[in-house]
């Protein structure tokens, strides 16, 4: 339950005295329980603090007032003066400090509720379950209410460090984890079950954030696209939002790992989707331009052509096979690329028509065959221009696959950056109040003892205030990049400038 839940209640019944106290006994054994870091042979219960919930102490059936020193005082004084310290090392004094120590330690914040009994009679608490609520005592109800409005508004969502919230799924796995410690007779570890927790569910992140990019993918785009660019677009949105979805999911993903991976996969299908995109355009336009061109090549087999002004009316039959495969629409990118191959491929033919056609001149043969030189070498230029866009697309589309990452990324750290520093907030000002606290009493000696435990928490979070982890993150995107983004390498200068640009900002 402590390791598991957010807010903890324990419940004791008539009053909270030396035996209520003793039966919480598990308290005093916590740290040969639980471990918070798999790797150390130093005394972590410290770190509790961090981790475990908030305590509330709910007192059934109390029949006391709530005075002490014949002044009232409220449920939550009621509970700090049961959990004062005594002064004195004897072992009786020993025994008596140990549990009100450690859920003074232990547990970041403390609350208490007092309950008379819910009902008068005998006969009423035998039939219980069977009340009404105006059949209860109205101060049982009262009570009640306010117990129930006190968790309901500040009842925390399960975190694990560093603000994670615990999901359903999560908080499933968890349980497992700690289960599974349990069972094979370890002792649980909070820093292996987080490690555990984190390595299943940024794997489910990168599936689920993979997933989703193929199917936006397969949903907003109609095979084949009128431009590389237009494909480009749809593939940055739908990579956005694939980011966004690990991102929102993923936890300590420290090594960049698993940002690594969503990177590759999703780099892996766009190239998968850019190459069906191409593919697919050429599969159409070569049955166009087989359709549109299927009577120019019966009259080439039948040698039409091959007489006094065939060539002129081979050339006029051609400039019909070009304009009428032009005008058919939705052929893609590869379209000038197929009637360029369409064309370059009726070279020869054109060429002995030309010199089979009696009705021409050799200078006039020789002007048309430079015509159609020229004519060939600027459809290539064309080609090869598509090609370059194409790929310094490709090479962008990284680029900007990159800077999302980025970006994203930094987003993310800044809000568990904010996350930490509650936290660390938190257990500061838990360990200031109680050494405070400690300090009124004159428990001097204990209160020194936490001055390591506060320098401690302050020099973390001058450490989590700093920008300098950040930059190191960032950087090593920038390195998993270079491998998951093979096109990346070509703007190995650009990185360090745009990795500048986020950590400026």
């Amino acid at each position: 339950a402590v390791l598991l839940s957010s807010t903890f209640v324990y419940n004791s019944m008539v009053t909270i005295d030396q035996s209520a106290v003793d039966k919480l006994h598990y308290v005093t054994e916590l740290t040969e329980c639980i471990k918070v870091k798999s790797h150390s042979n130093e005394d972590d219960s410290m770190n509790f603090a961090r981790f475990f919930p908030a305590f509330v102490w709910a007192v059934r059936d109390f029949t006391l007032e709530l005075v002490f020193d014949k002044k009232p005082i409220t449920e939550d004084e009621y509970l700090d003066t049961a959990l004062k310290l005594k002064t004195g090392n004897s072992k009786e004094v020993q025994a008596y400090n140990m549990p009100r120590e450690c859920i003074r330690n232990y547990f970041p914040s403390r609350k208490c509720f007092v309950f008379e009994r819910p009902a008068s009679t005998a006969e009423k608490l035998r039939k219980l379950e069977e009340l009404t609520e105006d059949e209860l005592e109205a101060t049982f109800v009262k009570h009640a209410e306010k117990f129930c409005q006190h968790i309901f508004n500040t009842a925390q969502t399960k975190t694990l460090k560093g603000g994670h919230i615990v999901t359903g799924t999560l908080l499933g796995n968890l349980a497992v984890t700690y289960v599974d410690a349990i069972r094979s007779g370890a002792i649980p570890c909070m820093e292996n079950a987080v490690t555990a927790l984190a390595q299943i569910e940024n794997s489910a992140a990168v599936k689920q954030g993979h997933e989703h990019y193929m199917k936006e993918i397969e949903r907003r785009t109609k095979f084949p696209t009128a431009t590389a660019e237009e494909f480009s677009d749809v593939h940055a949105a739908c990579e956005k939002e694939a980011i966004q979805i690990f991102i929102n999911r993923s936890f300590k993903d420290d090594d960049r790992k698993c940002q690594g991976e969503i990177m590759r996969v999703i780099h892996l299908s766009y190239e998968q989707f850019r190459q069906r995109n191409e593919q697919e355009s050429a599969n159409l336009c070569t049955q166009v331009i087989i359709d549109v061109s299927r009577s120019l090549e019966e009259q080439i087999t039948a040698g039409y052509y091959s007489r006094p002004g065939g060539y002129q009316c081979f050339i006029e039959d051609q400039k019909r096979v070009v304009a009428d495969y032009k005008a058919f629409p939705g052929k893609g990118i590869k379209a000038d690329e197929i009637l360029n191959n369409f064309l370059n491929g009726k070279e020869a033919v054109a060429q002995a028509i030309l010199q089979t056609d009696k009705t021409l001149l050799e200078k006039d043969k020789e002007i048309e065959a430079e015509r159609v030189k020229k004519e060939a070498i600027e459809r290539d230029m064309v080609v090869m221009k598509q090609k370059e866009e194409a790929l310094q697309q490709n090479i962008l589309a990284q680029q900007r696959s990159y800077e999302e990452n980025i970006q994203q990324l930094k987003i993310k750290m800044e809000e568990d950056r904010i996350k930490l520093l509650e936290e660390q907030e938190r257990v500061m000002d838990s360990k200031l109040k109680e050494q405070n606290a400690l300090q009124e009493k004159n428990f001097l000696e204990k209160a020194n003892r936490m001055n390591a435990e506060i320098e401690n928490l302050r020099q973390e979070k001058a450490k989590t205030e700093s920008q300098s982890w950040v930059s190191a993150a960032l950087e090593t995107v920038g390195t998993i990049a270079t491998v998951a983004l093979p096109g990346w390498g070509k703007l190995a200068g650009v990185a360090p400038l745009i990795l500048s640009k986020f950590v400026r900002n």
